[in-house]
C-alpha cells in the first residue's frame, strides 16, 4: 500500500542525468513516499541537451509520462562548462538501451518551472538538486519567495574531507561554486549530501545482480547502467564497490535521518589556485558563526541498501 496523498513529500529533482542520477529518478518515481512534481535538467555530467533527454528517457523507463521536465542553463554561472565525459560517456547514460522519450520537453525554461511549480504546490516543497546548482542559484535569486516555500533542499555535492574531480572539490560543487555559494546563503535549510556520506554507501557486483535479476525493462537497464559506471570507478579508487551519490540525496529526501548530519557554517571557495569549488566546513565552529548548513558525516548503508532494494523491486515484472 502507498501513502496517502497528503502525506507524500512534495519534491522537484533538478538533475545532470548521469548514471547516479537515473537511479534517483527512478527512486523518486516509484516511492510511494514521494509526490514528485517536476524534473528539471542542468548542464554538468553532459551539456543541457543530453541531461534533458536522458532526464525523459529515465521517466519513460519509470512509466512516468505525466512529471514535466524542462531544460535549464547549459553552463555555469561563471567561466566554462565542465563535464564527466570520462564517468557518464558521450551520452551522459552509455551502457544501456534506453527507451526513446515519451514525453515532451517542457516549453517553460528549468527555473520557471521550479518557480511556478513550488509556488503553485500546495504545501512547501522538498527540492533535491544532484547537479550543479546554477538552476537552483537562479531560481531563489529571480523569485525571493520561494525562500517561503521551500521547506528543505537536500543537494548531492560538496565534501568535508575530500575531492573527486579536483583533490579538494566535488564535482559539482567545481561546476559552479558561484551558484552553489549563492544556495548555501540563502537561508533556506540545506543538508549537504556530500562523498563523505556517498563513499560510504558502495554498491557492490552482487547488487547489480539482485538488480538485473528483477528483469527487463526496468532491473536489465539499471545493470547495464552500473556495468558500465562502476568500470570509470575500478579504474580512479581502490573502491571494492562504486558509489550511487544521487541516490543517497533522495534516500535522505524521502527517509529523513537515513544520513546523519552535523551542523556547521559552510563557504564555498570560488577564487583558490587549488581549492575552486571546495565547501570549506567550519566542524569545530572556529568562525563562531551561526551554521547555514546540516553537513552528512555518514550513512546507515544497510538502511540505504534496503530502501534502494524496497524501492526497485516495485519495478519488477513477472
Amino acid at each position: 500500500m502507498g501513502s496517502k496523498p497528503d502525506e507524500r513529500v512534495p519534491l522537484i529533482l533538478d538533475c545532470d542525468p548521469g548514471h547516479d542520477d537515473a537511479v534517483a529518478i527512478l527512486l523518486a518515481a516509484a516511492d510511494p513516499a514521494a509526490e514528485l512534481l517536476a524534473v528539471t535538467a542542468v548542464a554538468g555530467n553532459q551539456t543541457v541537451d543530453k541531461t534533458s533527454y536522458n532526464a525523459r528517457r529515465v521517466l519513460t523507463l519509470a512509466g512516468r509520462k505525466d512529471v514535466p521536465v524542462a531544460a535549464g542553463f547549459a553552463g555555469p554561472l561563471v567561466g566554462e562548462l565542465a563535464t564527466a565525459e570520462e564517468v557518464h560517456g558521450s551520452t551522459g547514460l552509455d551502457g544501456a538501451d534506453l527507451p526513446e522519450p515519451a514525453l515532451e520537453l517542457d516549453s517553460r525554461h528549468g527555473v520557471d518551472l521550479i518557480i511556478e511549480t513550488v509556488l503553485g504546490a500546495s504545501r512547501p516543497v522538498v527540492l533535491v538538486p544532484t547537479a550543479p546548482l546554477t538552476n537552483v542559484a537562479v531560481a531563489l535569486r529571480k523569485e525571493p519567495r520561494l525562500k517561503g516555500r521551500i521547506a528543505r533542499i537536500v543537494w548531492m555535492g560538496g565534501a568535508a574531507g575530500e575531492g573527486n574531480v579536483t583533490p579538494a572539490a566535488e564535482f559539482n560543487a567545481f561546476v559552479d561554486p558561484e551558484a552553489a555559494a549563492m544556495v548555501f546563503s540563502a537561508g533556506i535549510p540545506l543538508t549537504m549530501v556530500g562523498l563523505d556520506v556517498t563513499h560510504q554507501a558502495l554498491l557492490e557486483e552482487v547488487d547489480i545482480a539482485w538488480i538485473r535479476a528483477l528483469g527487463a525493462p526496468v532491473g536489465t537497464a539499471v545493470a547495464d547502467l552500473l556495468d558500465f559506471y562502476r568500470g570509470f570507478h575500478r579504474r580512479r579508487y581502490a573502491f571494492s564497490g562504486f558509489p550511487l551519490h544521487d541516490a543517497c540525496a533522495v534516500a535522505e529526501a524521502l527517509r529523513p535521518g537515513l544520513v546523519r548530519t552535523l551542523p556547521m557554517a559552510v563557504e564555498v571557495e570560488t577564487a583558490g589556485r587549488w581549492t575552486r569549488g571546495r565547501t570549506v566546513c567550519d566542524r569545530w565552529g572556529v568562525w563562531e558563526r551561526e551554521p547555514n548548513v546540516q553537513v552528512g558525516v555518514s550513512i546507515d548503508r544497510a538502511a540505504f541498501m534496503a530502501y534502494l532494494r524496497q524501492i526497485l523491486a516495485r519495478y519488477r515484472r513477472a
